[in-house]
Parts: C-alpha cells; sequence; structure tokens
C-alpha cells in the first residue's frame, strides 16, 4: 500500500508538472513616442486599449517605463494569447474595431503618438514561472536580455533551469518570467535572433536591492561552481562580449502587473 501511495503521488506530481506549462504565445512590444507625446500615449492606453485589447482576448501583462531619464520616451509592455494564431485573429478584430478606430484618430489630431515600434513574439522557457498580471505593489522590474555565443542557448537554459532561478529566489530576486523568441517572427518588427536569446523579467524591492542581490549572487560558492561547469561544458563562455543588457523599469499606473 505504502508503495502504490508513492506510485500515485508521482503521478500526481507529474500531472500538477504537464499541467502548468505554459504554452501561450508572449509580445514584447517597444513604443517610442515622438517628443512631448509619451503622456498622451499613456493616456490613449489607460482610456481605451486595454479595455479594447481584453475585448479581443489580448491579455495585457504589465506596461512599462524605465527608470529615470526617457530621453527616447519608451514604453515597454508585454501581452500573452493563447497561440500566435489567436494573437493574429485578435490584432485584426482589434484594429477594425470602430472603437478603437475613433479613439486612434481622437488622440492623434495634433500628431503621431508613436514614432517606431518594436516587437517580438516569445514563448515560456520551460523553468519559466506562470507568468501572472500580479499587483504587488513598491516594486521595481529589471529586463534582461542575454545573446549567446552560437549553439549555447541550450546550456544557457540548463544553467538557469538547474541553477540560476533558485539561487536568484535565495539571494531576493523575484523571478517573473523567462522567455525565448518564437520560430515565426512573421509580422514582429525588429525581432531579436531566435537562436540565442534569453529575455527575462526579475522584480526588486529597489534598484538598490537588486545590486546588493546580485551582489550576493555573484559571490555564492553554488553560483560560481555552477558557473564554472557549465562554460567547462559549453567549451567556453555562454553569452557573448557585450551579450547581458538591463533595464530597470517601473510599472505604468495603468499596468496590471505592478
Amino acid at each position: 500500500m505504502k508503495m502504490l501511495l508513492s506510485l500515485l503521488a508521482l503521478l500526481l506530481a507529474a500531472t500538477v508538472t504537464a499541467s502548468a506549462e505554459d504554452t501561450r504565445c508572449f509580445e514584447m512590444r517597444v513604443y517610442y513616442a515622438p517628443e512631448g507625446k509619451l503622456d498622451a500615449l499613456h493616456a490613449r492606453f489607460r482610456d481605451h486599449t486595454l479595455k479594447l485589447f481584453a475585448k479581443h482576448g489580448i491579455t495585457s501583462l504589465g506596461y512599462f517605463v524605465p527608470i529615470g531619464d526617457n530621453p527616447e520616451r519608451k514604453l515597454v509592455y508585454f501581452l500573452a494569447y493563447p497561440s500566435l494564431d489567436a494573437r493574429n485573429a485578435s490584432w485584426k478584430a482589434f484594429m477594425a474595431d470602430p472603437d478603437w478606430q475613433k479613439a486612434h484618430k481622437a488622440s492623434e489630431a495634433n500628431g503621431k503618438l508613436v514614432a517606431k515600434v518594436e516587437s517580438a513574439y516569445l514563448s515560456a522557457t520551460d523553468y519559466s514561472p506562470l507568468a501572472k498580471a500580479e499587483n504587488v505593489g513598491n516594486r521595481v522590474f529589471e529586463l534582461r536580455t542575454y545573446v549567446t555565443e552560437p549553439g549555447r542557448l541550450p546550456n544557457l537554459n540548463a544553467r538557469f533551469r538547474d541553477h540560476t532561478v533558485k539561487l536568484f529566489a535565495k539571494h531576493g530576486m523575484t523571478n517573473i518570467a523567462y522567455w525565448t523568441p518564437l520560430a515565426d517572427q512573421k509580422g514582429a518588427v525588429n525581432p531579436p535572433d531566435k537562436d540565442n536569446t534569453l529575455i527575462y523579467l526579475l522584480a526588486h524591492a529597489s534598484p538598490d536591492a537588486a545590486k546588493a542581490s546580485f551582489g550576493k549572487f555573484g559571490s555564492d560558492p553554488d553560483w560560481n561552481a555552477a558557473k564554472k561547469a557549465s562554460e567547462e561544458k559549453a567549451g567556453g563562455p555562454l553569452t557573448i562580449k557585450g551579450g547581458v543588457k538591463s533595464v530597470f523599469l517601473v510599472p505604468t499606473d495603468y499596468s496590471p502587473v505592478k
């Protein structure tokens, strides 16, 4: 009986793990507003866009701006869909919606609100937490992008899966989501390389807290052992020189995730 119960527990755990797999399509979009237009762009999202996204089956996760100066007037946001096909159908319906067309026209009576767009379609890694619009409040977010040496993205994912994610949590960092670009980027604007890019979001109490956490993480013997072993296995560093980028973000007042 004890053995049977153990087997049932293992089967249940496997079922839970499988059902928790996040198979959604995600999209990261970056808007650059013309000078003097970022507040109007925020107003359009706040008053119209988010409601219309929801109407057409588009899940808003988070809307952010860089901390401090924002000379490029950037708005960074993340959306989720059941699939890439669902994404394309939802956007087609959204763009054709008379309410969107009316709001768009009215908001741009004195000029366009978006000068440039960048976008990428993403899929959750198998070790990513379930990305959700959780309002905790009083957090800053860190968007980190890693570009690997050719063929070493699987090595990087293995290191995050087996070591890094747990060590981040150990040192006070909140893992929000981990993504890699979808193979199909048709329709995306200036997407990252699908074969060598990892994009992820962390949350911290503050930029100073992030600095302290990364300091402890960097000196952790478990991290240094994992880093050394992973690079020996791969035959060298996993990321290219200058291939780690970090941007600190704060959520907008209308962002679901805070």
